[in-house]
């Protein structure tokens, strides 16, 4: 160790930043990030940001890696059978690129990796859904380096984790949220074939929709599931607190200057923390807000039940208020500033029309001036009519995007290091450096004793800090040494080369490249072909109890009120505390895996590939539901390549019929607008109704339509055992 931390200070976590660019990769470093996340050109969830191609993303790492930050690369999308040779040959490239970890969330890819590349850091991504100890135990026991928890995990859950746990943890803190737990969504994949869970989401939670309450329109605002943007700045502390090791931005698809300005704010915000001192960070939020925001929530770090959760009014940049309108004469809106503008600000007037455009031109006292200052009183002007008090926004600040591309361009941001120079007469210099907790110990050339001049301390001080384009910069350097002594300028010099390249060479230091022979312990299961089916109610279960079926799924207050040995408890996709059971169980997530270890997987568990399958298999799951994503063809892809590689049949099943859930939310529009009971649905501009319902306080929304597959029996002839239906209507009864 290179010093000692006081024992009452807790490491300094990570500042993790978004980069979708070369641009915001500048960016990010020159804020003061101590890692970033970015993609390639293939297998990320944020498909439409720039990304890096492969000669791109060395040269990132390289880059980063000067500056001692490091780089995680998003490789979490679900992966078709028909990619896994091609992504793995992309995991291959990573390796060996020197990324110091890849982000997954297909958790089949997961396994296969872990185990073909054992020297490579996978990170859970935020879409495998993990939100509890279980989940996260899980992650430690297959010895993965971090889970990214689910946005959604509270502050309670996440101390718990924490406690009971010692792989790393990584918290979103700002930026935009999805309306739907992660990896959760099926809303896009549905609609319009783009899947959230493929890097091509529609955002279907920013388009406009109605709340309809027993045929009934309740709402005013339309952007029902559009969610703000999360911003814990004022809670810093707390999550400090937390001693939580990563702490994460969002923004991949954002401009450079928004990157950088986040980035800076709590790179400032964290390193008071930990100097105690206090600081003002009210200017800087409102340039942030200038740069891009949809209103702030604190989401559900702190608060169960957020109704400040959604921006109804609108879906995109808010800007911040810098006036009103004081009247409209012949062509011309005269303003009363709150706050300054400059030409080429971008503003938004807002009332009962919505205008958004450039300033070209303005005027104050009819001169056409290039900027004006709060209370100051201008002209503009603008060819639609507005109204008296309408409100005007800015939404962009030329000056302060400069200033930002400015900052950005001129790198100057500086690596601080301590050092201890030993100068001892007939004996080898030695430097050594302290470094990221690291004790750097650099030989140099004899001491010689000085025959006329000896060499100052001064000397040595100003020949070490010559350390010019380099990123380094001394914070601390003591200096211990003989009287009078002589050390050539040239020694000095090579000392200081030493100790740069040796400095760049542990900031981009490796772990071995190891490719091992994937292997798997599996188990055979019984063939059983037939059909399951999911009910809600005693009416439902009358119904159907005499057919021929397998298994009846039910949730918890039904399963206790029914006696069948065919009844299966469904176990929910997002849990707290799971239900004491040595039965068969279907589990919606991960921690219910490590929780049972035995029983059936649902939907949610994302299952698009046949190393999925022999993975929950290995972990002892007796039957595994496919993905809503899957085609035909793809399905009996998956099926071949299970036989031909493990030498048996999988066990699967297919939901044949049902309404599906396209989300889960903890926001809950029922307990928003105050409605009860099941007559409750979204309707969208095409008039299509999503039916909304309740669980476990949860919000599930549902597909507008019920999805039939027909031909059952061409699935059990492609090896699929048994086929589930859910029970929506008494029409399914006949199945």
């Amino acid at each position: 160790m290179c010093y000692h931390i006081a024992g009452d200070v807790m490491k300094k976590p990570e500042l993790l930043a978004p980069v979708g660019s070369k641009d915001s990769l500048f960016a990010a470093i020159e804020a003061g990030c101590d890692a970033v996340y970015l993609g390639g050109s293939s297998f990320g969830a944020r498909k439409f940001a720039s990304n890096f191609n492969n000669e791109e993303l060395k040269e990132a790492i390289l880059y980063a890696h000067k500056y001692g930050v490091k780089v995680y690369v998003t490789v979490n999308t679900l992966i078709y059978e028909n990619e896994v040779d091609e992504f793995l040959e992309y995991i291959e490239f990573l390796h060996k690129v020197n990324v110091d970890a890849v982000i997954m969330q297909d958790i089949g890819m997961m396994d296969l990796v872990r185990k073909t590349y054992p020297n490579l850091s996978i990170h859970a991504s935020t879409q495998m859904h993990i939100h509890n100890l279980e989940g996260t135990q899980l992650m430690e026991n297959l010895g993965l380096e971090r889970v990214v928890l689910a946005r959604e995990t509270s502050i309670d859950e996440i101390k718990k984790i924490k406690e009971n746990t010692n792989i790393e943890l990584e918290i979103f803190i700002h930026g935009a949220l999805c309306m739907s737990y992660s990896g959760q969504c099926l809303m896009s994949s549905l609609i319009g074939g783009r899947s959230g869970n493929r890097g091509t989401c529609t955002q279907c939670c920013r388009l406009p929709y109605n709340f309809i309450s027993n045929n009934n329109k309740i709402n005013q605002d339309s952007y029902l599931l559009s969610t703000k943007d999360l911003n814990s700045i004022e809670h810093l502390n707390e999550l400090l607190e937390l001693g939580i090791d990563s702490l994460k931005i969002e923004g991949r698809m954002k401009s450079p200057e928004y990157v950088y300005q986040v980035v800076h704010i709590y790179r400032k915000a964290i390193d008071a923390y930990y100097n105690h001192e206090n600081i003002n960070l009210e200017e800087e939020i409102k340039k942030l807000q200038i740069i891009f925001n949809r209103k702030f929530t604190k989401g559900f770090l702190f608060n169960e039940e957020n109704k400040e959760f959604i921006n109804p009014y609108r879906p995109n940049h808010m800007g911040i208020e810098i006036g009103k309108v004081i009247d409209y004469k012949n062509g011309f809106v005269n303003i009363s500033l709150s706050e300054n503008i400059n030409r080429l600000d971008g503003i938004r007037i807002v009332g009962k029309k919505d205008i958004g455009f450039t300033v070209l031109k303005m005027y104050k006292d009819k001169k056409e001036i290039q900027s004006a200052n709060r209370n100051d009183i201008i002209s503009i002007k603008v060819e639609e009519r507005v109204e008296k008090g309408d409100i005007i926004l800015k939404t962009k600040d030329v000056n302060l995007i400069e200033e930002i591309q400015t900052k950005c361009r001129e790198k100057n941001r500086k690596i601080y290091i301590k050092g201890h120079l030993i100068a001892k007469q007939n004996e080898k210099l030695k430097l050594v450096i302290y470094y990221n907790n690291k004790k750097i110990e650099i030989e140099g050339d004899l001491v010689e004793l000085s025959k006329t001049s000896p060499i100052t301390k001064s000397d040595i001080e100003h020949s070490l800090n010559k350390l010019g384009n380099t990123p380094f910069k001394f914070e601390e350097l003591k200096i211990e040494k003989d009287d009078s002594i002589f050390i050539r300028v040239y020694s000095l010099n090579e000392l200081r080369r030493k100790m740069v390249e040796t400095l760049f060479q542990i900031m981009n230091e490796s772990k071995p490249f190891v490719k091992e022979k994937y292997s798997i312990n599996l188990t055979e299961e019984k063939e059983e072909k037939g059909f399951n089916v999911l009910i809600s109610n005693i009416e439902d279960y009358d119904a159907i109890k005499n057919k021929d079926i397998k298994n009846i799924y039910m949730k918890e207050d039904l399963y206790k009120k029914i006696d069948d040995p065919r009844k299966v408890l469904k176990v929910g996709r997002v849990v707290s505390n799971y239900p004491n059971i040595e039965e068969k169980v279907l589990i919606g997530e991960l921690g219910g895996v490590m929780k049972y270890r035995y029983g059936f997987t649902d939907f949610s568990l994302n299952v698009v590939n046949s190393y999925s399958i022999a993975f929950l298999n290995s972990l002892g799951i007796k039957r595994i539901t496919l993905s809503y994503e899957l085609n035909d063809f793809q399905i009996k892809e998956i099926i071949e390549n299970y036989k031909r590689r493990y030498n048996q049949k999988p066990n699967l099943e297919l939901i044949v019929s049902s309404k599906p859930e396209v989300m889960i939310s903890k926001f809950n529009l029922l307990r928003y607008f105050d409605v009860k009971g099941k007559n409750n649905y979204l309707k969208d501009n095409y008039n299509n109704l999503f039916p909304i319902e309740e669980e476990n306080n949860k919000m599930i929304i549902k597909f507008y339509k019920k999805i039939k597959l027909q031909d059952y029996q061409k699935y059990f002839d492609m090896g699929i055992n048994t086929l589930r239906i859910h029970i929506e209507d008494k029409e399914d009864y006949n199945f």
